[in-house]
């Protein structure tokens, strides 16, 4: 009982000693805890001001590039085109050049004579009696009209020339009559192409285009 008593007690003491050799003693600090030819690792807290700066790469700013400017653009107007196939020509020629393109039909008037006459009188009977007076001063090529939109006026002629409308008029009213001009009117289509061009270059839509009489004017952008 007793042997084995002091067996523990001699255990217990040589674990004691082994705690205090290996804990007790303190850290040896003679030694380079880095390999040879390695930076020693530093806080920045630790280090002197110019050193940071120094360790600190500089951050390059790029300078500032300018934004590209929006393209600009102008609308076109070409016309009048005397039929749809100068105007479908012209579409083809033009196709490289714009950046949009339509097509549109409008309605013109257009001239196509001179009239002499003498105004409406006020009934039937009385038209043809302004009729009779003028074969009694030998003014002839005249004629009632009896419908339409002027009924018992007397038509003395049509003309081209507003020369010779003139003429016309000025003849018959040295005998006494009251005689008038007017133009004389038709609707006619008219074909434009509307472009969007861009502002950068100049259009010269007159080096591509074949048909005569064709113009430009600016109009609204679609």
């Amino acid at each position: 009982m007793f042997l084995r008593l002091l067996f523990v007690l001699l255990s217990a003491l040589n674990i004691a000693v082994g705690a205090w050799l290996l804990l007790g003693q303190p850290y040896a600090r003679g030694g380079n805890p880095t390999d040879p030819g390695v930076a020693e690792l530093r806080l920045l807290s630790e280090m002197p001001e110019a050193d940071i700066r120094a360790s600190t790469p500089a951050t390059v700013v790029a300078p500032a590039t300018a934004a590209e400017p929006e393209p600009s653009y102008s609308c076109v107007a070409l016309g009048p085109f005397a039929t749809p196939q100068d105007l479908r020509n012209a579409r083809r020629a033009l196709a490289t050049q714009a950046t949009r393109m339509r097509s549109r039909q409008e309605q013109a008037s257009q001239a196509n004579g001179w009239w002499v006459y003498l105004p409406a009188a006020g009934s039937r009977a009385q038209a043809l009696e302004q009729a009779r007076q003028l074969g009694a001063h030998h003014i002839g090529d005249y004629f009632v009209v009896s419908s339409g939109d002027q009924p018992n006026t007397i038509s003395l002629g049509l003309f081209k020339d507003p020369a010779n409308a003139r003429k016309r008029r000025d003849e018959v009213a040295a005998a006494g009559f009251p005689a008038r001009m007017s133009e004389r009117s038709e609707s006619v289509p008219e074909y434009w192409l509307d472009l969007v061009v861009a502002d950068r270059g100049r259009f010269d839509w007159r080096s591509r285009v074949a048909a005569s009489g064709i113009g430009s004017h600016s109009t609204g952008c679609f």
